[in-house]
């Protein structure tokens, strides 16, 4: 699989925003899709359905396929209450069976080390993928720890990381040290919407999201694993 894995160094700090910047800005590189290989509240949580949405994504742009879980919980905790167990076999199935044509920005669920058993992470997921880590931080107070501390867990696994995209206020301090001490490139500043639409996510990312086209070698289709 040819691409890149969202995660993020919280829940909710923007991911499913960002997957769908993501198709926006690098449609015109290359065949792309989308995936969300663990979802929990669903369906009344469907990131597959917002980044359809916002990303204006075609049906073939779109992968559905995965574990999906109703209470939104970590992974490991609303499976358990489910009375399932997920098996990483089974959550790596879909990715088997997706288009090698196609550049994928798949999207984890809550942090990098989020349990999906009592033995495999989130960054397990990663690792069986073998692709690059985006991570997706808040601009705010705290954000320096948090992004920094994902980074760090990030290279302690030998996981490659591609950069970091800030959501909220701008904080010229908090993107200076996460480059520095984070030894990263921040790929963007994501200010909060007054009204987010599809029309403006899509200029955001067009306009705003990775200037230096540091991804272009991971998202464009020509280029495969």
């Amino acid at each position: 699989m040819k691409g890149i894995f969202v995660t993020g160094t919280d829940t909710g700090i923007g991911k499913t925003t960002v997957c769908a910047a993501l198709l926006h800005r690098y449609r015109r590189c290359g065949a792309l899709g989308y995936w969300k290989p663990v979802q929990t509240g669903w369906p009344e949580d469907d990131d597959t359905a917002t980044v359809r949405a916002l990303g204006a994504c075609a049906d073939a742009e779109i992968c559905d396929e995965g574990i999906r879980l109703p209470r939104p919980l970590s992974p490991h905790l609303s499976a358990r209450l489910h009375g399932v167990t997920i098996q990483m076999g089974d959550v790596l199935r879909p990715a088997q069976s997706a288009s090698q044509k196609r550049a994928w920005v798949v999207e984890g669920a809550g942090g990098l080390l989020v349990p999906l058993n009592d033995e495999q992470k989130m960054s397990d997921l990663i690792a069986a993928l073998r692709l690059p880590a985006l991570v997706v931080a808040r601009s705010s107070l705290g954000t320096i720890i948090h992004t920094l501390l994902t980074l760090e867990a990030l290279r302690a696994r030998s996981l490659p990381i591609v950069g970091v995209v800030m959501v909220g206020e701008r904080n010229a301090e908090n993107r200076r040290a996460i480059e520095q001490y984070g030894r990263v490139p921040v790929l963007g500043e994501m200010m909060q919407f007054s009204r987010l639409t599809t029309e403006a996510l899509g200029a955001w990312a067009l306009s705003e999201l990775d200037a230096q086209n540091s991804l272009a070698t991971w998202m464009a289709q020509e280029v495969r694993a």
